[in-house]
């Protein structure tokens, strides 16, 4: 049995994963929740599961929680209350699906209590991932990727030597634009940003697709998950998303892993690795009726994201959490209608291009660059 503690568990992957530990609760228990302000469904959490321990980020979910739970829940509140709540909640995996730069400081307080990582908050590795995989190896905790496309790589890389690898090929669906033409990007809504073609995701990660800042910022998780050179990852559109990622090896073979676009077979293998077990509900690829499978390059002239991610992550040091803390300020905005698609391109551009380098990467300095990277893209909407 092992005790799963989420932290965002109203959103998306978060839901998800609770559906995983509702079919297998021979295997896993929900130990503890966390959420930014839908206590409702935290609530709801808590009496299914007997939940002793929660979190709610704003502080009158927070109270709103603790009158409908009672006292046999906890129920801690604000950005430390979600470090309470590691420190509590005797868990052995914690999934971090919290949205951006939020999920950095829990995931490294998971790590420091010698709790292994079920990551599915890329932000994290993209904004601090020297600290996070050094914090890792030297407590032995694992990092279990839960993204689809890091999750199938980890799939694929399993019994094989780093040196065997030639290259790791990430896919992307394209998101809903990719067939659509570069002069009509600067008219597109958010509406149609929102209806992706392949995946039912969270606001803020549907418009990442849209832009495929997405990808751009699963190119730098991936170099840390992976420890691979940026010039041996490569992005493929895969419309589909049914090939979720592959890897070459040395010798021009390629290995893939497959599957039908559902959430719920990375969560859960993240949770019983090494172990494979069913999922509830989930749909087997009919192979008589896939038709084709098809594959294209990335447009950088229609999609600079990607082209952005790399050169952040070239440079490294605190540009990487700058590219992430600006991508965060430009897609809300463009969310609440203040500016349009192509200038989040705009605002990550410039943001990158006044950003003053350290390489002195520590908690302080990311937390620091994080900070003038938000105020420097606000101040350009």
């Amino acid at each position: 049995m092992k005790d799963i503690l989420i932290l965002g568990s109203t959103g998306s992957i978060g839901t998800q994963a609770v559906d995983v530990i509702d079919a297998h609760p021979e295997a896993f228990r929900l130990a503890g929740v966390a959420a930014y302000s839908h206590w409702q469904e935290v609530a709801r959490q808590v009496r299914d599961h007997q939940v002793k321990w929660a979190c709610m980020v704003d502080k009158k979910a927070a109270d709103e929680l603790r009158r409908a739970v009672g006292p046999a829940c906890t129920v801690f509140s604000g950005s430390d209350g979600l470090l309470k709540l590691i420190d509590e909640c005797d868990a052995q995996i914690v999934l971090t699906s919290l949205v951006g730069a939020a999920g950095i400081e829990p995931t490294l307080h998971a790590i420091e209590k010698g709790m292994d990582i079920a990551l599915a908050n890329k932000e994290t590795l993209v904004a601090a991932g020297e600290l996070v995989m050094k914090e890792a190896a030297a407590r032995g905790v694992r990092i279990l990727p839960v993204d689809s496309e890091h999750g199938a790589i980890f799939q694929c890389l399993q019994g094989r030597r780093p040196e065997e690898v030639a290259k790791l090929l990430v896919t992307a669906s394209g998101g809903p634009h990719f067939r659509r033409p570069a002069s009509e990007f600067s008219s597109i809504t958010v509406e149609q940003c929102l209806k992706h073609p392949t995946w039912n995701m969270g606001g803020k990660i549907t418009i990442d697709s849209a832009t495929m800042f997405n990808k751009g910022l699963e190119v730098i998780e991936a170099h840390w998950l992976f420890h691979m050179p940026f010039d041996k990852i490569e992005v493929v559109i895969q419309p589909q998303s049914i090939i979720h990622s592959m890897i070459e090896f040395i010798d021009g073979s390629v290995l893939a892993q497959l599957g039908m676009p559902d959430m719920r077979l990375p969560i859960q293998y993240a949770f019983s690795y090494p172990e494979r077990m069913t999922v509830r509900g989930a749909r087997p690829i009919d192979w008589k009726t896939l038709g084709t499978l098809e594959f294209f390059p990335p447009d950088d002239e229609k999609f600079p994201s990607i082209g952005l991610a790399y050169e952040a992550g070239h440079i490294g040091g605190t540009m990487p959490c700058v590219l992430n803390g600006a991508n965060e300020v430009a897609v809300y905005a463009f969310l609440r209608k203040e500016i349009s698609f192509t200038r989040i391109f705009d605002i990550v551009r410039t943001v990158m291009e006044r950003h003053t380098v350290s390489h002195d990467v520590t908690l302080a300095s990311i937390r620091q660059a994080d900070a003038w990277a938000r105020r420097c893209a606000a101040s350009l909407l």
